[in-house]
């Protein structure tokens, strides 16, 4: 089969179009024939040696959706998925490839009313989104909360989802055209951070006081300032850092800044059991044939052409979701 690999950590070149033999599906597993793949920072992390793969060359991408091709023995007793059919998952390392052996218990299957490409677009997105807006910080009525780089994939979904949810939501972006997409998506204001101090901005919009929950994925750029921002006792969720890691800092800068929580949350952890997952993705579903939820894919690739994919996501030039075509749509 044909798979994009990392032989050895670097750039968008690490990524190698090449042929790899085909897996077959353990105990407890399927084969997954993928339709689609998402492309996420995780992604970029894995191939920049950010984080450590299991062994080298491995296959990058944590996202898709496809059909099932072949189970492995004792699947029935896990899932009721059978060969045929339509299927997601996310966090499973391997999808940039043509098929994935994975375990059972971390595939849905989707509902007909959800395509391969909303499939793989909302898997690491969305549940990223709803955990962070239904368990980090369960947000209710009257609650205000800042979202980081509101235009972009995960941005507009949790935006959606915090409205959702009752929530007021202000948000940050950095060109007048992404602060329109966050508008779109719900954000009652916007700041364009390039022209304006976000953190004076809050203030400003809170009278003082500051936001309930801070949702910051882009870590050593907003941090001090995202601290900033909250309310006494307020919540910062730093779930993401795409400008960087948080450099080291001293604790009791949280009290003094008025009892601050600081929690760094990772999807795996939220999606730990089969049940919070089907909850949460049914959930997302749901979302989608009511159309409460609104996905805006950005730009499709070929798998070939992962490494362009890269080069576009890391340079911030897209909005919404970037996509691998792998097997049609």
């Amino acid at each position: 089969m044909k798979a994009v690999r990392v032989h050895a950590n670097g750039g968008p070149e690490a990524l190698k179009y090449e042929d790899v033999e085909t897996p077959r599906p353990k105990p407890g597993e399927v084969l997954v024939k993928i339709e689609v793949s998402g492309v996420n920072f995780i992604d970029v992390q894995y191939r920049a040696g950010k984080y450590k793969p299991p062994q080298l060359p491995f296959v990058d991408g944590m996202e898709a959706a496809g059909t099932v091709a072949e189970i492995g023995e004792g699947v029935e007793g896990v899932t009721r998925l059978a060969v045929g059919d339509r299927v997601a998952y996310t966090m499973i390392l391997g999808t940039y490839a043509e098929y994935q052996a994975v375990p059972a218990a971390r595939v849905v299957a989707l509902p007909d009313h959800v395509d391969f490409r909303s499939g793989a677009a909302v898997m690491l997105q969305g549940t990223t989104a709803h955990y962070l807006t239904h368990s980090t910080f369960p947000l209710a009525p009257g609650d205000t909360a800042l979202v980081h780089a509101g235009a972009g994939g995960v941005g507009q979904l949790i935006i959606q989802a915090a409205r959702k949810r009752g929530a007021r939501v202000i948000s940050t972006a950095g060109t007048e055209a992404k602060a329109d997409l966050a508008r779109a998506a719900g954000a009652e204001h916007v700041i364009i951070y390039t022209h304006q101090d976000f953190e004076a901005e809050v203030k400003r919009l809170t009278g003082g006081r500051g936001v309930d929950v801070v949702y910051d994925s882009v870590g050593k750029d907003t941090f001090d300032k995202s601290l900033n921002c909250l309310r006494p006792r307020g919540v910062l969720a730093l779930f993401g850092f795409s400008s960087g890691p948080v450099p080291p800092f001293d604790p009791a800068l949280l009290g003094a800044k008025g009892s601050l929580f600081l929690t760094r949350p990772g999807l795996n952890q939220y999606i730990a059991t089969r049940d919070e997952l089907v909850t949460r993705t049914s959930d997302l579903f749901e979302w989608l044939k009511s159309g409460e939820l609104r996905l805006r894919m950005d730009t499709d690739f070929p798998l070939a052409e992962a490494a362009r994919a890269h080069t576009e996501l890391e340079a911030r030039r897209t909005t919404g979701k970037l996509l691998l075509q792998i097997g049609g749509r």
